[in-house]
């Protein structure tokens, strides 16, 4: 069975720590935030929403969706970009952030097979620890949301529900390593 899942990436955010919005930064000659869609193109996602806050985005390729509550952390982007694929005709919905611009597609398409084998909620692991990007079955968008708050996006429900959570090993996809600081980046 093929899933039929959109792509989501959080982008609002204002990159406190980075000095400023990390969206925009270039990493190997592209902003992290095409970094992103890319990864969920590759992935066979569609449609791609981008949720952006601090900065406005324009992002070929995907439909930008303003938080203007971004300043309350990442759930409210999370509930910003469910609510614009409520009504696609999809199944699941792969969540990424903006600043791993290191991740593989084939984590992805990895995700993306085990909600076909029935997960509700995978998450891509890396060397056993969870990372991104999070794959969100239809059936748990509204649970994943009313457990959401500040800056928990979908971890809140997966302490909740561990019986739900099916991970999915993702060794040698992709680096998930995030750009926090300016230091994260590689020298250019």
């Amino acid at each position: 069975m093929t899933i039929a899942a959109a792509g989501l990436v959080l982008a609002a955010g204002e990159g406190r720590r980075f000095g400023g919005p990390k969206a925009t930064v270039q990493v190997g000659g592209k902003r992290m935030v095409d970094h992103a869609v890319r990864l969920l193109v590759d992935g066979d996602c569609w449609p791609i929403i981008v949720v952006d806050g601090a900065v406005p985005l324009h992002v070929p390729g995907a439909r930008t969706v303003h938080n203007p509550q971004w300043r309350t952390g990442m759930a409210s982007s999370l509930r910003a970009g469910l609510e614009a694929v409520r009504d696609e005709p999809v199944n699941a919905v792969v969540v990424t952030l903006v600043d791993q611009p290191w991740l593989g597609a084939e984590a992805v398409h990895r995700l993306r097979a085990a909600c076909a084998g029935g997960a509700f909620l995978a998450v891509a692991t890396y060397g056993g620890e969870r990372g991104n990007p999070v794959l969100l079955a239809r059936q748990v968008w509204d649970d994943v949301l009313t457990l959401a708050v500040g800056d928990v996006g979908a971890r809140a429900f997966m302490k909740a529900h561990p019986e739900l959570v099916t991970p999915v090993p993702c060794d040698g996809t992709g680096r998930p390593d995030d750009v926090d600081y300016p230091a994260d980046l590689p020298p250019t």
